[in-house]
């Protein structure tokens, strides 16, 4: 089988792709930045990989890499919390699985797997996780990030509906940790308070899951899963506080952690507010700190019995995260 990849050159991405190549799939990997693409250590990648350079918001470009192609995998996103506009999230979140739905009509691809964000979920509370028919809540229906990831999803469960011979999954990780984290992405949270005597954290709290472990589900769910449905890509949920408790511990270090009064959030984020007012593009708003006020507890059952994703302790991701970037990152961590 030829997958068609997406967004293969940002963490999830990464992982997909080593994972896609040492099960024997070939893959055509469309990007704008060839370079981005850490391949050194795929060795499949020499004969199993085709890099296509081109923009996923161009329809040749699409139409190229997906010749000859029986399945697309969509890890792309905008995620960028600093954008201004809810406008500025829609042609990646959106209106691309728009043009997938288009794409696989025309060329005759009957397999899609999506990934979306578990924010699109309602979360739950620390002893009753959410499931995937939790409809979405506030501070995340507030959110231009969650909210365009949901109508992407909806145009998606639209179509597997009206293709009954298509297999449609949209798969929503939670925040995922590991290696391959090139940007970093999620490993700025790891980094923000790494080895710092002093670490000052939101009330809030996630779900915490090995990227190893999404990346499994995702390619699990080319030939498994249910049509039209989606899967939480789930694993541990911590409060903040106690995952920077558990990177002290995996790092060895000591660490005094303070959790920061909500109010005060609220008062950097209409600082933030006035300067987004003004053009500055910056992550601090009142909309975005609320999100980091709330636990984001999901439940990960149907993705672990229906797609076989492992659930591998979030230390070790933590550890995975920590040894690849140490040895890749063009940035020294003084130890």
């Amino acid at each position: 089988m030829t997958v068609l990849l997406l967004g293969g050159n940002g963490l999830l991405g990464h992982n997909v792709l080593k994972l896609l190549l040492e099960q024997g799939y070939a893959v055509h990997a469309l990007v704008r930045n060839p370079n981005g693409l850490r391949t050194e250590t795929f060795p499949q990648a020499q004969t199993l990989l085709t890099v296509v350079k081109g923009s996923l918001l161009d329809d040749d470009d699409l139409r190229k890499a997906a010749e000859g192609c029986d399945a697309i995998v969509n890890c792309a996103g905008t995620t960028d919390m600093s954008l201004l506009h809810y406008n500025d999230y829609l042609p990646v979140n959106s209106h691309l699985c728009h043009r997938l739905v288009q794409l696989m009509a025309q060329v005759g691809i009957t397999r899609l797997v999506h990934t979306s964000t578990a924010n699109t979920i309602g979360y739950g509370e620390p002893n009753r996780p959410a499931t995937e028919t939790a409809p979405m809540k506030y501070p995340f229906t507030d959110s231009y990030y969650a909210r365009s990831k949901s109508e992407g999803e909806a145009e998606l469960l639209q179509a597997a509906e009206a293709h009954p011979d298509w297999h449609v999954v949209v798969l929503n990780p939670g925040f995922m940790v590991g290696a391959y984290d090139t940007k970093p992405s999620s490993g700025v949270l790891l980094l923000t308070g790494y080895r710092k005597p002093l670490m000052v954290c939101p009330k809030g709290g996630k779900s915490f899951v090995h990227v190893a472990d999404a990346a499994t589900a995702v390619v699990h769910a080319i030939e498994r899963g249910e049509s039209g449905k989606r899967y939480l890509l789930t694993g541990e949920n911590l409060t903040l506080r106690q995952f920077y408790q558990l990177q002290a511990e995996v790092c060895r270090y000591r660490q005094k952690i303070v959790v920061f009064p909500n109010w005060l959030l609220q008062v950097a984020g209409r600082a933030g507010d006035m300067l987004r007012l003004c053009g500055v593009g910056t992550q601090v708003s009142s909309r975005n700190v609320r999100l980091l006020t709330v636990c984001e507890y999901y439940d990960n059952k149907r993705a672990v019995e229906d797609l076989g994703m492992p659930q591998t302790p979030i230390k070790q991701a933590i550890a995975d995260f920590f040894e690849w970037y140490l040895s890749n990152s063009k940035l020294k961590i003084e130890n």
